[in-house]
This record gives structure tokens, sequence and C-alpha cells, in this order.
């Protein structure tokens, strides 16, 4: 089942979902509009290899913006602090900016229960497009699970920014 607007309201009201800062202009019918944080991540290799940690480099956004490129991936984040023991919260980006060929989430848009943090966008733009922080960027959506909670207790754990993938975790 899919909260509403309101009930995402309500449970945050509740202290039962954490969405800080909340702003009550970002809440639609079903979901609650995020907005893009103040940088983001690129790796520094152009050859990505997912046995080995990759570095990566921060690029500030500025108050004029940024302008993504194709064929690159980049990392940002929420402003919010997003999470909850009680739902379990997917992301995806907004139809505004799909329609402008920028792909916000490409694969990862489950967070799991339990999860607290910022929420790592995965940025594909199909053209060059400005993009600028604080943009309305993608939108949160709550569900309620059904069986016993496990909460989150993963490598991702209490982000602060965009994270870069540790998936050359799993081979050790």
């Amino acid at each position: 089942m899919i909260l509403t607007g309101s009930e995402i309201v309500k449970q945050v009201k509740k202290q039962r979902i954490k969405i800080s800062p909340f702003d009550l202009k970002n809440v639609n019918p079903n979901s609650y509009n995020v907005e893009l944080g103040d940088y983001l991540k690129v790796y520094e290799d152009s050859l990505l290899d997912s046995k080995r940690e990759m570095k990566t480099k921060i690029i500030e956004i500025s108050d004029e913006g940024i302008v993504l490129q194709p064929n690159k991936i980049y990392l940002g984040y929420t402003r919010e602090i997003i999470g909850s023991d009680h739902f379990v919260p997917t992301i995806t980006g907004r139809s505004s900016t799909g329609r402008l060929g920028l792909f916000v989430q490409i694969t990862a848009d489950l967070v799991d229960i339990g999860f607290v943090g910022n929420l790592t966008f995965q940025l594909h733009a199909v053209e060059p497009l400005k993009i600028y922080k604080g943009m309305k960027i993608g939108q949160i959506i709550f569900w309620k699970p059904k069986g016993k909670i496990e909460l989150y207790h993963g490598k991702y754990q209490n982000s602060h920014g965009p994270q870069e993938s540790q998936v050359y975790k799993d081979f050790n």
C-alpha cells in the first residue's frame, strides 16, 4: 500500500517517517519531492572496476548551475535526510526532469526499511543538461510493509552526501 501525501505528513508529524528538512510545498498526492544537494561526485577513472574501490572527485554546483554531459554517471544526493523504521521508501525521478532526458535513479530505487541518511542519485543526462542545487529533482514514495520487519544496518547507513559504489566489498 502506498501512502498518500496527507498520510506522509501525518507520519512525519508522528516521527515514523524522517524527512529533514520537511517542506509542505513538496508534498504530492502520493509522494514527496526531494531536492538536489550542493555538489556531485564523479568517478576519476574512465574504466570502472566493480572489484576495486574507485576514486571520485567532488564537483560543487554553483548558483549558476552545472551542465551534465551525456555518457557520464554523476552521483548526486537528496538535500534531505530521509528514512523510516515503519515504511519502505522508494525513490524515482520526477516526470518533469524525465522530460528533459535526465535519468535520476537508474537502478537503485528501493531504500531499505531502517535506512536513514541522504539518498544517492545516479544521474545520467541523454543530452547536455543544466541542473541546479536545490532543484526538485526526484520524488520519494512510502510503502507499508507486510511481514516481520528487519531494519537495515548496511554499508550505506547514515550516508551524508552522494555515496560511491561499495560493491567491491562484496568480493571480500
